[in-house]
């Protein structure tokens, strides 16, 4: 827990440049992002503009605010429920702060700071929470010290969904189905992969010939995310859907796979040139079904393993999957791995050799929006696209080695030292053990 705060402390060290400020020649404090300092010192945060881009800082209630872009499309918050509730808390802290000082700088400075304490608190109950879940403690040091904090910490909010993760697969291990599906169902209201921990769920329970804890996790998380949701659709419906209108929308990102293909083809995409606010129904399509067609892959690796696969070794497969198939993988996205590998694969070198190259990704893809502003300090879509194509194909690369475990539990690192798997919980080993394939005689 110690080397946790050492790496959080190392990633808020990267974001504080973005928080600097200066005065103006009227005397006025301002936020310093001149010349593109956020790229350029490689410090940038999600948190810092979106709190005046989604109208944070004018006070008001997030899904019933809305407004009108300079293309005529009405907006509100663009992120999930509980998400975007952190951020309407985190700005009544700081406008409660700013009374009370009387600070005159730019209120996002301590809102960012105040955002960056809760993101820090919940990476620390993420690190919490997998510590029971290794069978060799000191596994989890690659969560504490992974490079991908010390970038992507404070980059956006995803540490939230990651605690809450973590803490629903800590349940299930304590035989606790309840919480765990009341925990998944809030982590699935505050990014949706909490909810992807459901089907690997599904396949232990299946093989060990009892599907109640199952059902009773499920029908939690159902009612936790449909309790978080409800009263922000029932009451501003066009704010709340503004999440599901955007992801619909919105092209191939920087970071996809999609858009490296793109670059370094002649390939036009799916759906060619898109006009402004035109969905790319063909990539849609292709992302969703090439995902559930790896979901069907995954589950029959499950069914047919000679022996229960383990818990974290199947969701990170699922994860991977969701990754890898999205249109959309923000660099942020990267730190729901992070835990999952330190339980599924603990061998030191992989895991380091796939951080550090995920996490330098972020340096060649600043340098990329520097170069949109100014080609001659920043760099080529191609020197970005090479890293994301190298990111990919190392996370490939583990889901490999991760399949060959599952198929060949001899060189499983974790049941190499004679333990079955710390996560089962209610599908621990005591329970028969069925396959689809049934083993010959």
């Amino acid at each position: 827990m110690l080397l946790a705060c050492v790496g959080l402390a190392v990633g808020w060290a990267a974001k504080a440049p973005c928080v600097d400020t200066y005065t103006t020649p009227d005397g006025q404090v301002a936020l310093d992002w001149r010349d593109a300092r956020q790229y350029s010192l490689h410090c940038y945060s999600d948190a810092i503009p979106l709190y005046g881009v989604d109208h944070l800082q004018d006070g008001t209630l997030p899904y019933k605010t809305t407004w009108t872009d300079a293309d005529g499309t009405v907006r509100a918050m663009e992120y999930p429920v509980v998400t975007g509730m952190l951020q309407y808390v985190g700005m009544r802290f700081t406008k409660v702060y700013v009374g009370v000082t009387g600070d005159t700088g730019p209120e996002v400075v301590p809102y960012f700071v105040i955002m960056a304490i809760v993101l820090a608190i919940s990476w620390l109950v993420a690190v919490a929470c997998t510590i029971p879940l290794a069978v060799r403690k000191w596994d989890v040091v690659l969560m504490a010290l992974s490079p991908l904090v010390f970038v992507h910490a404070f980059t956006n909010f995803d540490t939230l969904a990651v605690a809450l993760a973590a803490a629903g697969m800590l349940a299930w291990a304590r035989q606790r189905p309840l919480l765990a599906g009341l925990l998944l169902g809030i982590g699935a209201a505050a990014k949706l992969y909490p909810l992807f921990i459901l089907g690997p769920l599904l396949i232990l329970c299946w093989r060990s010939g009892t599907l109640k804890p199952w059902w009773k996790a499920t029908l939690a998380a159902a009612g936790a995310w449909i309790a978080c949701n409800a009263p922000f659709a029932l009451l501003y419906p066009r704010g709340w859907w503004e999440f599901f209108r955007l992801n619909s929308t919105r092209p191939a990102d920087h970071d996809s796979i999609y858009n490296a293909l793109t670059t370094f083809t002649s390939w036009r995409g799916f759906d060619g040139p898109l006009y402004a606010g035109q969905s790319p129904e063909k990539l849609n399509t292709f992302s969703l079904a090439a995902f559930l067609v790896l979901c069907l892959v995954i589950g029959v690796i499950g069914l047919t393993s000679p022996r229960r696969p383990r818990l974290a070794s199947l969701v990170f497969l699922v994860v991977a999957a969701f990754l890898l198939t999205n249109k959309v993988w923000s660099p942020q996205y990267s730190l729901w791995l992070v835990p999952l590998a330190v339980l599924a694969l603990p061998r030191v070198w992989v895991l380091l050799v796939w951080m550090v190259t995920d996490a330098y990704l972020w340096y060649p893809r600043l340098g990329y929006f520097l170069g949109l502003q100014d080609p001659a300090r920043g760099n080529s879509p191609e020197r970005f696209l090479t890293v994301v194509v190298l990111r990919d194909l190392l996370v490939l690369l583990i889901c490999a080695m991760i399949v060959h475990t599952i198929y060949r539990p001899q060189a499983d690192p974790v049941r190499q030292r004679g333990v079955d798997d710390p996560a089962f919980g209610p599908v621990d080993d005591q329970l028969p053990d069925r396959r689809l394939v049934p083993r010959r005689a």
